[in-house]
């Protein structure tokens, strides 16, 4: 892959990190949606996003890709940039990798006849990505709680990736780790590393002891019902994607805080999460040849 050719298109800070390590990595880099931020290496933005894609390989957006469907997420960059305009721009030869591609951006992707992939699906990088929002999970929780982690009652909702290495830094903390899945598999894995395992019905059960709860499944988890179950006190970490886990309304009505923490990696790690997209795109350049 010596002679490929990339273009970073918008993004936050983790992208900025990319840009400059893909850079010092002697490759040839172009960048647009950046009008408002600095690279270390001194790349300059190219003059329009025509320029920035034309003579690139590999086209690497942000995560998430977009947050309407409609327009690439560049929050350093002071004018809309259109999904459809990037893929018109786009030949059948160049390659768009970006982050939580909604199936909208999927289909006018393929409208276009452009190969897209989705960074987040590669498991290797869901599982180093794991890593920083547990970490970012509990800075937040630190902060924010006026107790210790350690001999706190925590709750983990999901047993995925996020799940599993929060549960295991937490328990490294010294906290009561609770573990809630769906799975009889994941139950049995949950106790088998000591953790207290805890069956979707009987959630309920165990919520009104807890601290703090860090919900990691991405649909309505914790309703009216459960929210109503919490002491005042207790805190929600949501780490879930769109549209969450937590009936929010309902939560503030009740007085139960709760922060909902999307896009961790990028905001406590960048350089970390950084090196884990150069890692991970370069694995997808090399299996593919290009």
């Amino acid at each position: 892959m010596k002679n490929v050719k990339f273009t970073v298109l918008g993004g936050d800070l983790r992208n900025i990190k990319l840009a400059n390590m893909i850079s010092y990595d002697q490759y040839k880099i172009n960048i647009y949606g950046f009008n408002k931020a600095e690279f270390e290496t001194g790349i300059e933005e190219s003059a329009d996003l025509k320029l920035a894609i034309d003579e690139s390989d590999v086209i690497i957006g942000p995560i998430p890709c977009s947050n309407d469907n409609e327009t690439l997420n560049a929050p350093f960059h002071q004018e809309k940039i259109f999904m459809n305009e990037i893929f018109k721009i786009m030949s059948k030869n160049q390659i768009f990798i970006a982050g939580r591609i909604s199936d909208k951006i999927t289909n006018l992707a393929e409208v276009y006849n452009i190969y897209s992939i989705d960074i987040l699906e590669r498991e290797e990088m869901a599982v180093l990505n794991a890593i920083p929002t547990a970490e970012g999970a509990i800075q937040i929780a630190m902060e924010e709680i006026p107790i210790t982690l350690h001999d706190s009652k925590v709750l983990i909702l999901g047993f995925g990736r996020i799940g599993k290495i929060l549960a295991k830094m937490l328990k490294g903390l010294g906290a009561d780790v609770y573990v809630e899945a769906r799975k009889y598999s994941d139950l049995a894995w949950i106790k088998s590393y000591g953790y207290k395992k805890v069956a979707l019905t009987e959630t309920g059960s165990y919520i009104s002891e807890m601290d703090v709860i860090f919900n990691t499944i991405p649909h309505l988890i914790l309703d009216a019902g459960l929210l109503a179950k919490l002491k005042k006190e207790s805190l929600i970490i949501d780490l879930a994607s769109k549209p969450g886990g937590v009936d929010f309304e309902k939560a503030g009505e009740i007085g139960i805080k709760v922060i909902w923490a999307l896009s961790l990696p990028g905001k406590v790690a960048p350089t970390t999460a950084a090196k884990f997209l150069k890692d991970t795109i370069y694995n997808i350049i090399e299996e593919l040849g290009v």
